[in-house]
């Protein structure tokens, strides 16, 4: 008779909360229980422990073994906790010897042979067992996740047999190798994109303030081209970024390569698309596009064709940057703090405004195609951009990535002073950093009342126009600098035509 007591990590969200696993032998018929609330892969964890234990050649206890996982009331998914239970059978039996467990956490799932598979949502674990200051043992397959945290004690192992002998002090498990910390950007590069001045500049101000931004023009005249650059003129991303872009990826169960989880994501959903997909959901919540692009960049192509239930659940998310899951069992939190690209055609048919005069649609065709997409998340859109038709003969080529992403970076440093981005300057930080002089306040005021833009439009040009500042190396924004944010509501100025003409 024994009781072993093993630490292992749960799953809600990108959160990884402390389980411990209680096993207790006692006198009466050879029955397996799990309690604490298990969910059925979890329930099933007996068969799978009971035939790795046989078949790894330690005996299985013959009296009545009683499994708690701990809290009660936290819902516990998946086979990550085979491992710690078999490690607890083996300890609670005397077959396992070791002193120190309470240093330890344990998380993988068991073939019956023995042998460890990975597990979906190690790297929130692997973080949260370095902040208790524990080592945790994983299946040599999760090695890629287990290396993203360099300082982390993580120890790697191909079966239960290799565990078992490590803790009775007979061999050693081999840590997990931290992977490079510095990634070149290896995407697309933005000199690729012909001509399309006016849209390089606001894509340029879009990356050195982290701003919103809309591209409106006909069929192929680059806006997918320009949307897909926008990840590699960003600044490199921040540890804690990159650490929680991957553990979005690791609960989602993606993929993550160690020569590419520093680089920032660019997610393309398409436009059929559910609500649940775009920000998350399911009775087991999962995570949505919009916390896969955290840190990154999510382009919506073809905006008007999505349908509007699904683009009003962006609102909440475009001003937080977190997104709450709430199911009956469980709540969960996911970052999403990401920047939205967008693009559409002017009207229906794609051709309105262009010169080879192809456009038959009505203006109130035209306003009904543009009314598809609402007032509220156009407000939270900073720059709206006219990507038009270019002549094919001569287009100058623009700047490399690289030049572009200098600019963005000067500009990124004169912000961190401040403490964030000017696309997250709140209403204190608008007043200290994005003061007007009272001829420029006028003029702001004019264009409001003339665009009929809100309060919160209003904040947006403010912020736009701090971002243009900082690339200009002003301290104070001015008359150039607000005339062209107030320019950026391209779409605001079109819209107010339309509807007078209609």
């Amino acid at each position: 008779m024994g009781l072993a007591t093993i630490h292992s990590r749960a799953a809600v969200g990108i959160d990884a909360p402390e389980v411990t696993v209680e096993v207790n032998l006692s006198p009466g018929l050879p029955l397996f229980g799990i309690v604490g609330l298990p969910e059925t892969a979890v329930r099933e964890s007996k068969d799978r422990v009971r035939a790795a234990i046989r078949n790894c050649e330690f005996k299985l206890p013959s009296w009545r073994t009683t499994v708690s996982l701990a809290p009660a009331d936290l819902p516990k998914e998946g086979g990550r906790f085979d491992l710690p239970i078999a490690v607890g059978v083996l300890v609670a039996s005397g077959q396992i010897e070791a002193s120190d467990l309470d240093d330890w956490e344990f998380l993988g799932e068991l073939s019956l042979t023995g042998r460890l598979r990975a597990v979906k949502g190690a790297l929130p674990a692997i973080i949260r067992a370095r902040d208790a200051g524990r080592k945790m043992v994983l299946p040599r397959a999760s090695a890629e996740e287990a290396g993203l945290v360099g300082n982390a004690r993580v120890f790697l192992a191909e079966s239960l047999a290799e565990v078992a002998a490590a803790l009775n002090g007979h061999q050693s498990l081999p840590r997990a190798e931290p992977v490079a910390s510095e990634v070149e950007f290896t995407g697309p590069d933005l000199v690729d994109v012909l001509g399309q001045h006016r849209a390089r500049r606001a894509l340029e101000i879009c990356a050195a303030g982290g701003h919103n931004l809309l591209l409106i023009g006909p069929p192929g005249t680059g806006k997918t081209l320009l949307a897909s650059r926008l990840p590699g003129i960003l600044p490199p991303m921040e540890e804690h970024e990159a650490l929680e872009a991957a553990a979005v990826a690791s609960v989602a169960g993606l993929g993550l390569d160690p020569a590419t989880w520093k680089q920032r994501r660019f997610r393309t959903p398409h436009h059929t698309a559910s609500g649940v997909a775009l920000v998350g959901g399911g009775s087991k919540p999962r995570p949505g596009e919009i916390s896969l692009a955290h840190a990154g960049v999510l382009f919506l192509d073809e905006l008007p064709e999505y349908s509007r239930h699904v683009l009003e659940v962006l609102r909440e998310p475009l001003e937080s940057g977190r997104v709450v899951i709430s199911r009956a069992a469980v709540q969960a939190e996911f970052p999403a703090d990401f920047q939205l690209v967008a693009a559409m055609n002017p009207c229906p048919c794609g051709y309105e405004g262009d010169p080879s005069g192809r456009c038959g649609c009505t203006p109130d065709q035209i306003q009904r195609y543009r009314d598809r997409i609402s007032g509220p998340l156009l407000d939270r859109i900073d720059l709206h951009v006219e990507v038009p038709r270019q002549s094919l003969k001569d287009l100058p080529s623009g700047e490399p990535t690289s030049k572009v992403r200098e600019r963005v970076m000067t500009a990124r440093e004169i912000q961190a002073t401040r403490g964030t981005v000017n696309a997250r300057l709140n209403v204190g930080g608008i007043r200290d950093h994005c003061a007007l002089d009272p001829k420029l306040s006028n003029l702001l005021e004019q264009a409001c009342e003339r665009l009929q833009l809100s309060a919160r439009a209003h904040h947006r040009i403010l912020r736009v126009a701090r971002t243009i500042a900082d690339l200009d190396g002003r301290e104070k924004i001015e008359t150039a600098h607000l005339t062209e944010a107030i320019g950026y509501r391209q779409l605001d100025r079109r819209s107010s035509t339309l509807a007078r003409t209609a």
